[in-house]
């Protein structure tokens, strides 16, 4: 049906694909894996004609023989979501903030002229609920749905017409284990029952070794292996396809050992909302984090693991001094920050983000980026003294003090999150709150930062609270794991205990969830 032959591809002369060819037939599912600008998401642009300026192609795209490289503008509108639809990896950016998901789902349907203003919305309306959205009202918005729920609504729009061709890139990486497996078993259940074809792109060979029937791996822009799947994973030919399957196990060595000294104390924390409006007057509080407890210790790493809207965000902005609790304790190294985290514990405890980028300014060199925190310092150093700190910071995450003159947009995703592990370092701080730390980086990169949080670790004795949905992860990087539902600690224990033989429903739920590797002797998830 769809069919590359020989495509490369240059952006004002950089060449970025180099003689890619594959084809996928209906009721097919082919993962495209590989290491972030490997080329996997040029290649789906370039199939649905959404190329930048500048952009040459050469070789042939055919869809049922016509050469979409050889289309017009107009026919290649035509196309889009009617023949070929595409999910994106970010919901909340490829929806529209201001439009009804009802609305914007009937769009294709509307534009494409198959329906009237009420026929598409009869049409939207089905196709939620084929997607599991059928308790959403179509005069719902983005901001009022769940990671989730939008990643269901964008497919929703993608498969408005029943399109031949679904492209899903990178369709997951956002979302929890139990959500993750909801929505690949939707684009499974969506290929079988329709009869589309299905490309998966995403740089996690565990999340198509259960879905995909072939798996192409891309590396510079060419396609240095491609079979069925069960043949890739299971010979791994090229090195770089060996390489890609050993990160995404990859376990860094670790040489910190915790210490029976509390940093930190969550002593029946209670963190509640106002509950919804019924008429003049609000319902019941929600509580977001419901009596929780634990302990952090020094030179421990601990993770904190449970699905979206579990509390664990809640939570950590209670310990960071964001938000106020409505009962219980939170101590930092001896001293309570309830209500008010006192100005000096501030630098002690930092925290890096998911997304690096979105917590810089994009204006801001290096340097003023990483000194930030020193505003948190009483006795911050100035000059010399500042500069040589800041190329201490750099140097200690691996990067070079002579990086600190560019501007973020110069370094790849890793660099920049190395960036972020930085300036949290800048204060010298004891513990170090990860939250969803390595979640959007790609597999090679994600076991080098891991491998530098564990050195980090043992050079610096740092604590880690360590908060993911990625249970790999957290099993590799982690010492303690705390598994939270509804607001509440469910579980909790060593890492390889609740792993191994978890002990609550909930637990056990999140565990299967988990896509795994098949022969990895060392995978228990």
């Amino acid at each position: 049906m769809i069919a590359l032959d020989h495509l490369s591809l240059s952006i004002h002369g950089t060449q970025i694909l180099r003689d890619v060819s594959l084809d996928l037939a209906p009721g097919e599912i082919m993962g495209l894996v590989g290491e972030s600008g490997s080329g996997k998401s040029m290649t789906a642009l370039a199939i649905m004609g959404l190329l930048p300026q500048g952009a040459r192609a050469t070789g042939a795209i055919r869809l049922d023989g016509a050469d979409l490289l050889t289309q017009s503008e107009a026919q290649l509108c035509a196309m889009r979501g009617n023949q070929i639809g595409m999910i994106f990896q970010e919901p909340m950016t490829a929806l529209n903030p201001v439009q009804t998901i009802g609305d914007q789902v009937a769009e294709t349907l509307i534009i494409h002229g198959k329906a009237s203003r009420a026929e598409a919305q009869r049409i939207a309306r089905d196709r939620l609920d084929r997607v599991g959205l059928s308790q959403i009202a179509l005069a719902r918005f983005p901001h009022e749905l769940s990671g989730g729920q939008r990643q269901r609504a964008c497919i929703a729009a993608a498969i408005a017409r029943n399109p031949r061709l679904l492209i899903a890139d990178e369709p997951t990486t956002a979302l929890d284990v139990t959500t993750q497996a909801q929505i690949l078993d939707l684009l499974k259940s969506l290929v079988t029952n329709e009869g589309m074809a299905l490309l998966l792109i995403t740089h996690d060979l565990a999340v198509v070794a259960d879905m995909a029937d072939r798996i192409g791996v891309m590396q510079s822009g060419q396609i240095v292996e491609m079979g069925p799947t069960a043949h890739v994973l299971a010979e791994r030919r090229h090195p770089y396809t060996a390489a890609l399957f050993a990160a995404s196990s990859h376990r860094p060595t670790r040489t910190a050992q915790p210490a029976p000294e509390p940093l930190l104390r969550v002593e029946n924390v209670i963190r509640s909302y106002p509950g919804p409006r019924r008429g003049l007057r609000r319902g019941p509080a929600v509580a977001a984090v419901n009596d929780v407890s634990f302990t952090l210790h020094k030179g421990e790493s601990l993770g904190l693991v449970g699905e979206s809207g579990c509390g664990k965000s809640t939570l950590t902005r209670a310990i960071l001094g964001l938000d106020p609790v409505q009962g219980g304790d939170i101590q930092i190294f001896g001293q309570s920050i309830v209500p008010r985290m006192p100005a000096a514990l501030r630098a002690g405890i930092q925290v890096v983000f998911q997304d690096p980028y979105g917590s810089f300014n994009p204006r801001w060199r290096v340097e003023k980026i990483v000194a930030e925190p020193f505003h948190l310092l009483a006795n911050a150093p100035q000059g010399r003294a500042r500069r040589d700190r800041v190329a201490e910071a750099l140097s200690a995450v691996r990067l070079s003090p002579g990086d600190m003159v560019k501007y973020p947009h110069e370094f790849s995703g890793g660099q920049r999150q190395r960036i972020a592990i930085a300036r949290a370092l800048i204060t010298r701080p004891k513990i170090l709150v990860l939250d969803e730390a390595v979640s959007a980086l790609d597999v090679s990169v994600r076991a080098r930062i891991l491998d530098l949080l564990a050195a980090l670790q043992g050079e610096l004795g740092l604590s880690y609270l360590f908060i993911s949905h990625d249970l790999t992860v957290v099993r590799a990087i982690t010492d303690r794991v705390l598994v939270m539902q509804a607001g509440q600690i469910v579980e909790e224990g060593p890492t390889t205990q609740v792993f191994d033989a978890p002990q609550h429903p909930y637990t056990r739920q999140l565990i299967t969830a988990a896509p795994r590797l098949p022969d990895l002797e060392r995978a228990h998830i």
